[in-house]
């Protein structure tokens, strides 16, 4: 499984990448590979607000459908649009192509509520 160092993690197998108070948010390689080809992303719209936990939308896979948690309290500034179009990518690049969306952090301090990389790759064990 691909679990990249430079990224955190949530116990929902979401990933997040940071650059100052911007952050990106994904599902991790595990989580595709748990539900299989994806066919359809619910996304919230840019500027919709949420707390960390909250539901920002869900993820359908041809045999389910999961939620999307915000791991961090925050404000969407950008949709990844290509996911609408290709769903697919988040199977095949989730780290890269396949992010889902990026947010303003209103509170950097839950930022230690995620994994590192290592304690994501025991959960996952």
């Amino acid at each position: 499984m691909n679990v990249p160092d430079q990224l955190f993690y949530t116990k929902d197998h979401e990933w997040v990448e940071f650059d100052q108070d911007k952050i990106t948010i994904g599902i991790t390689d595990y989580a595709q590979s748990q539900l299989g080809d994806i066919i359809f992303v619910e996304m919230p719209l840019a500027g919709d607000t949420f707390a960390a936990g909250n539901t920002f939308g869900e993820i359908e896979a041809v045999k389910t459908v999961s939620e999307l948690y915000a791991p961090l309290s925050g404000t969407v500034i950008e949709v990844n649009d290509c996911i609408e179009k290709e769903p697919e990518s988040v199977n095949t690049d989730p780290y890269d192509k396949g992010w889902l969306i990026k947010l303003k952090c209103s509170n950097q301090l839950e930022k230690s509520s995620l994994l590192s990389s290592s304690e994501y790759e025991k959960l996952i064990s």
